[in-house]
């Protein structure tokens, strides 16, 4: 059995990609167990624009790759929607300027992140890649 560039260069991707989704599941569920005190501003800060980082070279790899498969398309359509609806830097600054130890206000912002992420079923997308693999 002789195993193409075209395979090779596929299974790399899938194992690639699956890395990636990994390392958003894990911050995903770091945001969950926040107990919303003092210094989880900084942690919700990092995870998110990690998330949203990781998110974008998803998109762009899955853009780059010859490969129509559904579940592909519909991770795509579902990171690109998150990308283009949501941003919470804005609020996270002003929120670091009067509100970081306000845990009303974290978990408001926290539940926040988590509910768009849901969004699109984007969360239960990037789950359930990683249990197929």
């Amino acid at each position: 059995m002789v195993i193409s560039t075209l395979e090779i260069t596929l299974i790399n991707f899938d194992k690639n990609l699956i890395g990636i989704l990994s390392k958003i599941k894990d911050s995903y569920q770091l945001l969950e167990h926040l107990h919303d005190v003092p210094g989880d501003l900084e942690i919700i800060k990092k995870e998110l624009v990690k998330i949203n980082g990781l998110l974008h070279v998803i998109v762009n790899k899955l853009e780059n790759i010859d490969n129509n498969s559904d579940i592909y398309v519909k991770l795509s359509s579902a990171a690109k929607f998150y990308l283009q609806s949501y941003s919470f830097e804005r609020e996270i600054d002003t929120m670091s300027k009067l509100y970081s130890d306000d845990p009303y206000r974290l978990k408001n912002i926290r539940t926040s992140i988590l509910e768009s992420l849901q969004d699109k079923k984007l969360m239960e997308k990037v789950e359930s890649i990683i249990e197929a693999s």
